[in-house]
């Protein structure tokens, strides 16, 4: 292998860029893409809008492998004081999707050094962590006759040790639903509350009672998950406030649950907004993020593939509630996704999140030689 991985990453952890406007990692992509496959002309490439589809075409091909990456950034202000720190204000690699990139890069290096017997798709997507990249992909026809008929991906966990791999048979990550809730009351002086209609105080008495939608709507043994993690009303201390906007995620592991709480958060709102006298606004926001479903065929292989690796420490993981597009693809393709990972004392999305680079060097050797059993 002839590619640098901790220098890649490190020049892509200082470009992050949010979904669909990932042009600097686009354009950064393709030059590494181009001086990888340079001279083999059972490569092909194009472009979708900021993504990237790279086809290896197979010597006597039957089937498509397909590996997917994601690309995008997030808006956060990075904290790690590294030298290698984001250049891009407010914007930041904090779901390690710099890592993600490096890894894809790395297998595409060692994997496109010989044509394949079977044909080989490597998908750089933009947009998962807020467009449903994946999903606009598809939708799009960007596959083309390219789609893959297994795929597989990966995400950093940094609560795992370098070495360790995790995922199940089934379902990996939750499916989410994105939430905006805004209450419509009466502005008015401070000093006299009885002749306006404060939707700060229905807002607040909303996010209160919204808590008992899990715990006493929801079957513990199933689970699910309601935050809402931004709130946004008034203009200064002694002007009441005419609307009041809220923030949140509905995070549950099937699609029939999502529904079902859902449906709650509606009529705890409407209530709310009723017994206040006020109107409300419910948007519920589903762009794609389907829960994250493993073929129990295909992870059983890659499974047992992993368990048999020296230096592979394999884990069957319960679900985790965050959420990924790559479900939407999985609803399509049959495949798997696993965790990685990383080793960080912060979490994913967390302005500190530092990844150790050592696991991108063990990804590529390990995942190149499961990639190439799938392809012989």
């Amino acid at each position: 292998m002839t590619l640098d991985l901790i220098a890649t990453r490190r020049d892509l952890h200082q470009i992050p860029e949010i979904g669909l406007q990932e042009y600097k990692t686009q354009a950064y992509l393709l030059d590494k893409i181009a001086e990888i496959t340079a001279n083999k002309d059972f490569i092909e490439q194009k472009t979708w809008r900021t993504g990237i589809l790279v086809y290896l075409k197979g010597s006597a091909p039957e089937k498509t492998i397909g590996w997917r990456t994601d690309i995008d950034g997030l808006p956060i202000t990075e904290e790690t004081g590294l030298d290698f720190a984001s250049q891009h204000q407010g914007q930041m690699h904090a779901c390690g999707h710099d890592c993600h990139m490096t890894v894809a890069l790395g297998l595409l290096d060692v994997l496109s050094q010989k044509q394949p017997r079977h044909n080989l798709l490597f998908l750089f997507q933009p947009a998962e962590e807020n467009l449903a990249g994946g999903k606009l992909m598809y939708e799009e026809g960007a596959f083309g006759d390219w789609l893959p008929d297994e795929f597989y991906g990966l995400h950093v966990r940094p609560d795992l040790k370098v070495g360790d791999i995790a995922t199940n048979r089934s379902t990996l990550f939750a499916g989410t639903c994105e939430v905006k809730i805004t209450f419509k009351g009466k502005g008015g002086h401070a000093a006299f509350p009885h002749e306006a209609n404060d939707a700060l105080v229905a807002a607040a008495y909303f996010v209160t009672q919204v808590q008992t939608v899990v715990s006493r709507n929801v079957d513990p043994i199933q689970g699910g998950v309601v935050t809402f993690g931004h709130m946004q009303a008034g203009t200064t201390n002694n002007v009441i406030s005419e609307t009041a906007f809220l923030h949140g995620t509905i995070r549950t592991l099937t699609q029939e649950m999502s529904q079902h709480i859902q449906a709650r958060v509606r009529q705890v709102a409407e209530g709310v907004a009723q017994s206040f006298g006020m109107s409300v606004e419910v948007d519920l926001i589903q762009q794609g993020y389907l829960p994250v479903e493993n073929n129990p065929e295909l992870a059983d292989q890659l499974m047992a593939f992993f368990e048999a690796e020296a230096d592979v420490h394999l884990i069957d993981c319960l679900p985790a509630m965050t959420g990924e597009d790559f479900g939407y693809l999985l609803q399509q393709v049959p495949g798997v996704m696993f965790w990685l990972g990383v080793d960080s004392p912060y979490a994913l999305h967390h302005p500190k999140m530092s990844p150790k680079e050592e696991a991108l060097s063990f990804a590529v050797a390990k995942i190149s030689k499961f990639l190439a059993s799938r392809l012989a």
